[in-house]
């Protein structure tokens, strides 16, 4: 497994990240053995940085579970602060007040220690963080805190949608120690701005959506249906037609399999290679997937000229996120 030193600390994290969104079942449900056995092939396998979050359902529960059952090395754990202001705080500015309460940040940790069962946290992130908050007030203060009182080790923010740059302030400041940030061959925008930002200041980026919820594994199709309490209803559907977004990773079938055995294979590829990025989630709540996406890291990596088209030719730059505003 490659890994790459996490900027603050120097510790090595695996190139390769654990996402543990599918323990909240929201990509179809499962046995929870199941969920703990995948995390502990991948584990076994070295991936040492696990990513979850209050808000996913029994995930913080489930990751404790698991980790007490794991003899190894302990991996780097990173959770997040759940935020209160409903859906629309996923697409649009909404108040500090609104998303985390005075108090909320350090209830929510320690809610987070007492599920993980660990004495400290490896990295705590706002689940949400909007550049209207400015990079100063009593939310960056309880943070802070938590690192004074040694309960967490590193805090950083989670930027909600696919404006990276709004991030830039933040990073900038040297107050926080990781971002996540939604990277992929469709939204490389990351990659333009905001991982320089990150390289100049030490601040570690948390790539997620490497594979756009699923549609960048090449398993989508016209007649694909997902349940209502799937996360990806309408996710493919409401901003764009389908037809046009499958017609985009369609024309990505060129690079395979010369350039990587899978789409999904290639999709992972380019974003573990992409300068800057310190680790990149997947879920890997199935066991299957964990051995695909290990198995992409040992393909060789992409050429330059290949690296460079995928990042410049085929982007396709859409807010999926605008569906979260009127979920409700």
């Amino acid at each position: 497994m490659r890994s790459t030193p996490f900027p603050r600390s120097g510790e090595p994290i695996s190139k390769l990240g654990f996402g543990t969104m599918g323990f909240a079942g929201w990509f179809g449900g499962h046995e929870e053995s199941d969920w703990i056995d995948s995390l502990l092939y991948a584990l076994d396998r070295g991936v040492s940085f696990i990513d979850t979050a209050r808000a996913y359902g029994n995930s913080e529960r489930i990751v404790g579970k698991a980790l007490r059952q794991w003899s190894g090395q302990r991996p780097y754990v990173a959770t997040k602060i759940e935020s209160l202001a409903g859906p629309r705080g996923w697409g649009t500015p909404v108040a500090p007040e609104d998303a985390y309460p005075p108090g909320h940040v350090r209830a929510g940790a320690l809610r987070s220690l007492t599920e993980l069962a660990l004495d400290h946290i490896d990295l705590v992130q706002l689940h949400i963080w909007w550049p209207t908050w400015g990079v100063t007030g009593y939310w960056m203060d309880e943070l802070r805190q938590l690192k004074e009182d040694g309960l967490v080790r590193h805090i950083g923010v989670s930027i909600p949608d696919h404006r990276c740059d709004m991030a830039l302030p933040l990073v900038e400041s040297g107050l926080i120690d990781s971002v996540q940030s939604i990277i992929n061959i469709f939204d490389p925008l990351a990659l333009d701005n905001l991982l320089p930002a990150c390289q100049r200041h030490d601040v570690a980026v948390v790539a997620r959506c490497v594979l756009d919820e699923g549609g960048l594994a090449g398993t989508l199709t016209e007649g694909t249906a997902f349940d209502e309490d799937d996360y990806r209803h309408r996710y493919f559907d409401d901003i764009v037609p389908r037809s046009v977004y499958l017609k985009k990773v369609d024309a990505l079938r060129q690079y395979v399999p010369a350039y990587a055995g899978s789409l999904a294979a290639l999709a992972l590829k380019f974003v573990i290679q992409s300068p800057g990025v310190t680790t990149a989630i997947s879920s890997m709540h199935v066991r299957a997937y964990c051995e695909q996406n290990i198995a992409a890291l040992e393909e060789p990596a992409l050429p330059a000229e290949v690296f460079d088209r995928l990042r410049f030719k085929h982007r396709f730059i859409k807010n999926f996120n605008e569906t979260k505003i009127f979920a409700e």
